[in-house]
């Protein structure tokens, strides 16, 4: 099964590959933009890392990310010329549409779900849920093939340099974790907080989750640091259920999730689709729940870990 899961995933990695080479040969052929080498060579990286990174050395691969970087670095990045919605037609096709524009959006999340219960896994799920719900979608508008092609393309220049951010902060992650940030962070808070104290060891557990994901802009990143550094010695050493305060101090790192421009997927990625003119628009409308959320993370996994 794990070969089988290995296989299905590559597709996918291939697939959004060939998908960001499509959008560099457009970038490059795009003569209205003044970064369009810049532009293209970006998305023919970023293509070439996603479909063939497991076949090419690991300094190859690491060589075409610094490349990418110095491209951002010198703003050699930028939207081109990308095809124009038509207001008029798009009112007219959601008048005749109405509330099943919704439907493929439904579709997606639970496919995705009744697949993550599957012994293919939550990531194979969210590929397999994706294509369904672009079928879907597709027979619900009769979009023709050439319109997903323009909307991809699209979606990627939209979303533009921070595509790639989710994947360098998780690898971040993994290397803080082996060079030891943990255990710098916990001889740190052993000096702060006294010892067999519960209630300080959840809020720093919390409070540690939510920063470092701030910082990282991915929980996911966050949890290993974090949970080696603070939650192991100070909540499940004390005591504390490691199923329910690992799990809560997951979703407290979503929390700091909402706060960062790090993060992303959730907070860059609507301000570049919506075209807001505040890049932290999103983040200043999530701030109120957020800190509500962290004060209920800390008094759940307070009252249920222990």
């Amino acid at each position: 099964m794990t070969q089988t899961v290995d296989a299905i995933l590559e597709f996918f990695y291939i697939l959004i590959g060939l998908l960001s080479i499509m959008t560099a040969v457009r970038s490059f052929s795009d003569h209205t933009n003044s970064t369009r080498l810049g532009t293209g060579l970006f998305w023919l990286l970023f293509g070439i890392i996603f479909a063939f990174g497991n076949f090419l050395p690991y300094a190859a691969s690491g060589i075409m990310l610094v490349i990418i970087g110095i491209l951002t670095l010198f703003k050699q990045v930028k939207i081109g010329n990308i095809a124009k919605l038509d207001e008029k037609q798009g009112e007219e096709a959601a008048k005749k549409i109405g509330s099943w524009v919704f439907f493929p959006s439904i579709v997606l999340a639970l496919t995705a779900v009744g697949i993550s219960y599957t012994p293919l896994g939550g990531q194979v799920g969210i590929g397999v849920a994706s294509i369904v719900a672009l079928i879907v979608a597709v027979a619900i508008t009769s979009a023709k093939p050439k319109t997903i092609i323009d909307d991809t393309d699209r979606m990627f220049q939209s979303v533009g340099t921070t595509g790639i951010l989710p994947q360098l902060l998780a690898a971040l992650g993994v290397i803080f974790n082996l060079a030891g940030v943990g255990e710098v962070i916990s001889d740190a808070i052993a000096n702060i907080i006294p010892v067999g104290n519960q209630l300080l060891g959840v809020v720093a557990y919390c409070l540690g989750m939510v920063l470092f994901t701030m910082a990282m802009g991915n929980a996911f990143a966050a949890f290993t640091v974090i949970t080696a550094g603070i939650g192991v010695p100070f909540v499940i050493a004390q005591g504390g259920d490691p199923v329910i305060a690992g799990t809560l101090a997951m979703t407290a790192g979503f929390c700091g999730t909402l706060l960062t421009p790090m993060g992303a997927n959730f907070n860059a990625l609507p301000v570049a689709l919506l075209e807001m003119k505040d890049a932290n628009g999103v983040i200043k409308a999530q701030i109120p729940m957020a800190m509500i959320m962290i004060v209920v993370h800390i008094v759940l996994m307070y009252v249920l870990a222990f």
